[in-house]
């Protein structure tokens, strides 16, 4: 006897707090952005689950959903680790330093390009600019910033999270 196999699609719980949002923002114009912000402001990143199910229940065709998640940086489709490491690369730290630092911090956390630690600890991103242009280069773990860094600093600020 010969069964069909048929792909499943994983539906996905959205809290009551996120469902009474999306009821009220899905018939405003514009408010695909908002909806994803709090999509990702719930999980932490923007689930397949989550999309497919905001163009069910929205009428947003899916394809659009990805056009807005995949053009804004700002919006992640898989999930970052417990403490996100965002290396500015805005002009001013760019110039002075942005890029090495995440290149260290990737050699560190032995972490390629949109990569969570294997222990789910660490990601590292690229942002365009945190608005400290006067201590480039910056990251910000968190809510934490840290400016005027060198190589050389990294490993024990990494180190201060590890444990956390």
């Amino acid at each position: 006897m010969a069964t069909a196999s048929v792909a499943q699609t994983r539906e996905i719980e959205f809290p009551k707090e996120l469902t009474a949002f999306i009821d009220e923002w899905k018939s405003k114009p514009g408010s695909l952005i908002m909806m994803l912000h709090k999509i990702q402001e719930t999980f932490g990143f923007i689930p397949r689950e989550s999309a497919e199910k905001l163009a069910r229940i929205s009428g947003i065709p899916l394809a659009r959903i990805y056009g807005v998640v995949t053009f804004y940086h700002f919006f992640k489709t898989t999930k970052p680790g417990k403490h996100t490491i965002s290396v500015c690369l805005g002009t001013a730290c760019y110039l002075k330093g942005g890029q090495d630092l995440i290149e260290e911090a990737r050699s560190i956390l032995s972490l390629g390009v949109d990569e969570v630690t294997a222990d789910g600890q660490f990601s590292i991103d690229a942002v365009r600019c945190v608005g400290c242009c006067g201590l480039a280069p910056v990251l910000t773990i968190g809510n934490d910033v840290y400016g005027k860094l060198t190589k050389d600093q990294l490993p024990d600020i990494i180190a201060k999270y590890q444990s956390k």
